[in-house]
This record gives structure tokens, C-alpha cells and sequence, in this order.
């Protein structure tokens, strides 16, 4: 594959909820950041997606039928060795989003950190 279709495949597997399209984007060396769950690697993902689904469904009903999540604002400055991504993430029904920084190799995406978007109390 070329690094624009891990890119892609990474992309889509996290707008569907995806986790094995997400995981079969990434590098054997993946770890994905958060700051919630923190540092996991490619063999851990599919748990935490597991427990990040649930947790969306208690938040916007198990009943939804939109995109796990919307990716917007994507930055992409790619080379030969691979690439880096920037973008703005949220789930649809839910006040949560963020951010990511995802880096790519030739055998796929390396890592994501991710952040998340909090309004500061009055």
C-alpha cells in the first residue's frame, strides 16, 4: 500500500468505528496516545475501541446512526518516508472533539496522539 491508502483506510476506519480497518492501516510498532486512556499499542486497540464505543453509546443512545466520527480541518505533509496528518475530530452527538497528530510510515501508521477540546468553566 501506499502511505496516502493507509491514510485513507485509517480515516475511514475511524469515521465508520471501524477497529480492525484502523488497525489493519497501522505499522506492527503502532500506539495510538490518549490522554484518558493512555499509550496503546496495535494489540490493546480493539479493547479500547471496544470501551470507547460503549462509552459513546451511554452518551448519545446505541441507537445512533451516524459517523463514529467526523474528521475535519485534515493537514497532510507527506514525503517519500512517509507523512505527517493533522486533523479536528468529533463525535457526532456528543460535545466531545479534538485533535490528532498521526504519523506514517511505509508500512503504515505509526502513531496518533490525540487531544481533546474542553471549554474552561465561568
Amino acid at each position: 500500500m501506499m502511505i496516502s491508502d493507509f491514510i485513507g483506510a485509517y480515516a475511514e476506519g475511524w469515521t465508520t468505528g471501524d477497529a480492525d480497518k484502523i488497525v489493519g492501516a497501522t505499522a506492527p510498532d503502532y500506539v495510538f496516545d490518549d490522554p484518558n486512556a493512555g499509550a496503546i499499542s496495535r494489540d490493546a486497540f480493539p479493547e479500547y475501541m471496544r470501551q470507547l464505543s460503549s462509552g459513546l453509546d451511554e452518551i448519545r443512545g446505541s441507537s445512533w446512526a451516524g459517523n463514529f466520527l467526523d474528521l475535519t480541518e485534515v493537514v497532510i505533509d507527506e514525503t517519500e518516508e512517509g507523512a505527517t496528518v493533522w486533523c479536528w475530530w468529533e463525535a457526532p452527538g456528543t460535545d466531545i472533539g479534538g485533535s490528532g497528530l498521526i504519523k506514517v510510515g511505509r508500512d503504515g501508521v505509526i502513531s496518533e496522539k490525540i487531544t481533546y477540546y474542553t471549554k474552561l468553566p465561568a
